[in-house]
Parts: structure tokens; C-alpha cells; sequence
């Protein structure tokens, strides 16, 4: 584009998206009279998933708007709760995000994830295809356009991730009912059904097993169950039951 410029001023929570607009949060942009706003908006480096209101000269606007040029944008962050409307609340993560794959499994969040790299258009076509919202820390991969819905994850740390998602979208928990493996349902099951899973220790120790009803998984309260119930705690305290 190198046509008249637009002045664009990004929310704080943008910046890290845009550093040519630091330390302002404001940059300016060249307008053709065909691109939209929100491709401006990508091509300055914010997907539209982290994009809540646009702003121009004050009025909101979609961002299939076409800017002219000496217009004034204001870029708001996408707003906390957010409803993803059209579909249950389901998410989908990239192969980097396993840990946090599990802990939301933990809490009975719908979490679907492959420790294989399927690739950018396959993930966005699957999120497509099952209406889940992809997580991901690749901005490029939340650019694509058959992305259904997505979301940025802005933290590093397992901890930060899971409370900052629960923030995001308050999803409904319900803890101990998936399998942190495959994202199953959760079965309660008799000692003898789980018994080929068992070792001598384990078998004389516990009673009480649950079993995912797909892949067959056997769980009881082992050695790490005091770290898995902590996470459990400190997320119920935080985020309640959800909606």
C-alpha cells in the first residue's frame, strides 16, 4: 500500500504486537482504497484474534471497513470475558502447547491437542471443521483466514497459561472428568476392570480408579496427585466453577 496514511493508536496490550509503534502505542499506515482495516490492522503485526473495538475518528466500525486516507484508528484489545458465540466452548492447541493441553483436560475443559506438528492449514482447518478456538503462540498461524476463532497465548509458563485462558474465557470446570490424555470422559471403574494397568504397589494401595471410556486409561490418586490437586484448587479459587 502506498497510498494517503491513516494514524493507528493500539491498545497497551497490542504494543508488544507492533513494536514499529513503540514507545507511543501509534503508528501510521498507507491506505489503497481497497484493503480493509483489519488487513491494515494484520499487516501492522495484530491478528484480528486479539482485536475487540475499532475505532475511526470515534465511530465503530467493522473490520471489513475500507480506511480513507487521514482517517484516525483506535485498535482496542479484545475484551475480558470473551464470548466466542456459535459453537460450545472448545479449544484446540498447537504441538507446543501440551502442558497446557493437560491441565485444562484437568479441569474437564474440552481440549483438543496432537503431540505431532499437523501444520498451519491443517490446524486452522480442524479448527474450522469442529468450531474450536485455537490457541497458539505462532501469530501467523492466527492470521489464517479458515481459522474459526483463536486466541494468542501471551504467557511462557504452564502457570501464567492456564490463568491467563481462564481469564480470557472463563470456561466451565469441571476437574477430574477428561482424560489427560486424549480429552476423553472420564468412567469411574472397579479394581479388577483396571487391573492390567496395576503394579503390585498400586494394586495393594488404592481402590478407587476411574477409566477413560476412549482410550482406556486407567487413574487413581497417586504419588502426584497432591501437585494435580493443588492446580485444581488454586484454579477453582480463582475462576469458580465458570459458566
Amino acid at each position: 500500500m502506498n497510498g494517503p496514511e491513516i494514524h493507528v493508536e493500539f491498545a497497551p496490550e497490542l504494543h508488544l504486537f507492533v513494536p514499529r509503534a513503540r514507545p507511543t502505542g501509534a503508528a501510521r499506515a498507507a491506505t489503497d482504497g481497497v484493503s480493509t482495516l483489519g488487513h491494515v490492522v494484520e499487516s501492522l503485526g495484530v491478528p484480528l484474534t486479539e482485536v475487540g473495538t475499532l475505532l475511526v475518528d470515534g465511530r465503530e466500525v467493522p473490520p471489513g471497513h475500507v480506511p480513507a486516507g487521514g482517517e484516525s484508528v483506535s485498535v482496542r484489545a479484545v475484551e475480558h470475558p470473551q464470548k466466542v458465540p456459535g459453537a460450545p466452548l472448545r479449544f484446540l492447541l498447537d504441538v507446543h502447547l501440551g502442558t497446557l493441553a493437560r491441565r485444562l483436560r484437568l479441569l474437564g475443559v474440552d481440549t483438543a491437542y496432537e503431540s505431532t506438528d499437523l501444520g498451519d492449514p491443517a490446524l486452522a482447518a480442524l479448527s474450522a471443521a469442529e468450531k474450536r478456538v485455537l490457541l497458539s503462540r505462532d501469530r501467523g498461524l492466527l492470521r489464517r483466514r479458515e481459522l474459526w476463532a483463536g486466541a494468542y497465548v501471551y504467557g511462557t509458563r504452564p502457570d501464567d497459561q492456564l490463568r491467563e485462558i481462564l481469564g480470557r474465557f472463563r470456561p466451565g470446570l469441571r476437574p477430574w472428568t477428561r482424560c489427560t490424555a486424549c480429552n476423553g470422559l472420564l468412567a469411574e471403574a472397579t479394581k479388577d476392570e483396571v487391573a492390567d494397568q496395576l503394579k503390585g504397589g498400586t494394586q495393594r494401595s488404592y481402590d478407587v480408579f476411574a477409566r477413560c471410556r476412549d482410550c482406556g486409561r486407567a487413574y487413581w490418586k497417586g504419588a502426584h496427585h497432591e501437585q494435580l490437586e493443588a492446580i485444581v484448587e488454586r484454579a477453582l479459587t480463582e475462576f469458580g466453577a465458570g459458566r
